[in-house]
């Protein structure tokens, strides 16, 4: 654990802007404040939040980002420092867990995406009775209808303890990336395939494509072209991570970083039942073992940590790897360095479809911030509530949006107007940011690396526009095919159990799932038979309470 104590100038003092109203709410602390929809929170004197931030080794915290980036920036603008307790991304919810359970929360807990752990223990608020005081969060909600969506987060109580990121619409940010340039030599015509084409589609492209490599000189018969990236042990978190997600939901089953505990909606019989022991289920690992029996998937996809994919990938061992908006710059300089190629050689695909052409992301909700207990203990109502204002300021206003993800006006970049007359932020020269898929020359400054701006812990949700305002023509090029040639699936029901329905629910999911897991790799990877040793998987998740899964969860949903 790192502990970085942000210290900023006390008493900076900001004039008001105009129209803003002072709050009279503060009346328990001599510490008045500005905040409302379209205005900048600003405390009038220096006040302190503990926060945790999950640290990313990829583009871990520095101290420029507190003495000059973000953190600066968001103290000159409200008054207002964070204390953060830093974690490793990869243990990040871990030991927030350990934290809270040892009674020491921070007050503000971004980046969680599931809360349901954290409820029963009474350490956390539930902040539904709270967004009342959100002016810019309350905004978002009524415009683009969401209740919904966070009727989905709603626990037993009726209430919910995250604050979500919240989208206008989804997008599909993670699919597949493949080398165009050897794809056409291949003779593929990828865009003309991707329209329809089925993960078998892909196998048969796969095999003709590494025909061709081997009769080149690039690869030999025994080399593996595609070793996936966000599958390992780094991120895949064993089960398989963004391949089985994005593979399990075309098959219209929950896996890789999508399984929860195994289970599925069936929104024709409008019940739930284990989607990960279903004939959808065999389908989707069958079709991903016949990849790796045919010599096109590494079996190391499963087990390697995220750097050696990426290598596999820039040195030109491998043709196709997962990626999304906020790598692709990555991608394009590793080429570059790698092999010599360049971004023409790359070609962002709309991944396969298998019994459906419902694309993986579906929710309008993203991860979230939880608020701890602790706030309101020492705070008190009112400043508790002030609090609020700023976390409403900073993850819901599309001020705080801009500035944590592109940084400051002038600074960092600027506004262009093209000749349609629509005004475009573009980084200014000798800048690039591998979080906003904004490449650059060696020698340029990334804005995320040295300042902490396009950071995962802040920049989430709002609008299409707003998402979509750092999208180079490669990426928007993707979301068009994207939306002419796939579909949003249905959001699943909310099954909203009690604490002792959810340690159950728990106790036995939690095994199931691991044994899911274990089985699934087992499977794709060849270790297991598929037809000779399916039935002793079934029983296996039939000895670790499938059957009591279903049932308890369908008792708890019809109670609606």
């Amino acid at each position: 654990m790192k502990k970085i104590i942000l210290v900023m100038a006390a008493g900076v003092i900001l004039s008001c802007f105009a129209g803003c109203t002072k709050n009279t709410e503060a009346s328990g602390s001599s510490t008045g404040y500005t905040f409302g929809e379209g205005k900048t929170f600003h405390s009038e004197k220096p006040v302190t939040y503990t926060m945790y931030f999950s640290d990313a080794s990829w583009y871990p915290i520095t101290d420029s980002w507190k003495t000059e980036g973000v953190f600066k920036k968001i103290t000159d603008k409200t008054n207002v420092t964070l204390d953060l307790t830093s974690f490793d991304s990869g243990d990040y919810t871990d030991k927030v867990k350990l934290a809270i359970n040892a009674g020491s929360a921070a007050y503000i807990i971004p980046k969680i995406y599931d809360e349901t752990a954290f409820v029963d223990g009474g350490a956390v608020i539930a902040v539904s009775d709270y967004v009342k005081y959100m002016p810019n969060y309350e905004a978002f909600y009524k415009k683009y209808n969401m209740q919904k969506e966070l009727d989905t987060l709603t626990q037993a109580d009726g209430k919910y303890y995250r604050l979500p990121g919240m989208l206008e619409k989804p997008l599909q940010d993670y699919t597949l990336m493949i080398r165009k340039d050897i794809f056409d030599a291949a003779g593929i015509n990828i865009a003309g395939l991707e329209k329809t084409w089925t993960w078998d589609d892909l196998y048969d492209t796969l095999v003709k494509v590494k025909k061709y490599m081997v009769s080149s000189g690039m690869c030999s018969e025994k080399d593996y072209i595609w070793s996936d990236l966000w599958c390992g042990s780094q991120s895949g978190q064993g089960k398989g991570g963004n391949l089985l997600k994005l593979a399990g939901a075309s098959y219209g089953v929950p896996a890789g970083w999508g399984i929860t505990n195994g289970l599925d909606y069936d929104a024709q019989k409008d019940e739930w039942y284990c989607a990960s022991t279903s004939e959808s289920f065999k389908k989707m690992v069958s079709v991903l073992n016949k990849f790796v029996k045919g010599g096109i998937l590494d079996p190391e996809t499963f087990t390697q940590d995220d750097t050696t994919a990426m290598n596999k990938f820039y040195n030109g061992k491998t043709v196709i790897t997962s990626t999304n908006r906020g790598q692709y710059a990555a991608f394009v300089q590793g080429l570059k360095t790698g092999c010599g190629k360049d971004e023409s050689s790359l070609y962002i695909t709309c991944y396969p479809t298998g019994t459906n052409k419902y694309t993986a992301e579906n929710a309008r909700l993203e991860n979230g911030v939880m608020i701890s207990k602790n706030a309101l203990k020492a705070l008190g109502k009112d400043d508790f509530i002030k609090m609020l204002r700023f976390v409403d300021w900073l993850w819901y206003s599309p001020e705080a949006y801009q500035l944590t993800k592109w940084g400051v006006e002038g600074e960092t970049f600027k506004f262009t107007t093209m000749d349609d007359g629509k005004k475009i932020k573009k980084l200014l020269p000798g800048f690039k940011c591998s979080g906003l898929g904004i490449g650059g020359a060696d020698t340029d400054t990334d804005i995320r690396l040295k300042w902490g701006y396009a950071c995962g812990n802040f920049y989430y949700g709002h609008t299409v526009a707003e998402m979509s305002d750092n999208f180079i023509p490669a990426i928007q090029d993707y979301y068009d095919r994207l939306g002419k040639c796939r579909e949003i699936r249905p959001v699943n029901p909310k099954v909203a159990a009690t604490e002792d329905e959810k340690e159950q629910l728990n106790l036995w999911g939690t095994p199931l799932t691991d044994n899911i897991n274990a089985w699934t790799l087992q499977f794709i990877t060849g270790q297991k038979d598929i037809n000779g040793d399916w039935d002793k998987y079934i029983a296996s998740c039939k000895n670790l309470n499938e059957d009591q899964l279903v049932k308890l969860t369908n008792d708890i949903y019809k109670r609606k």
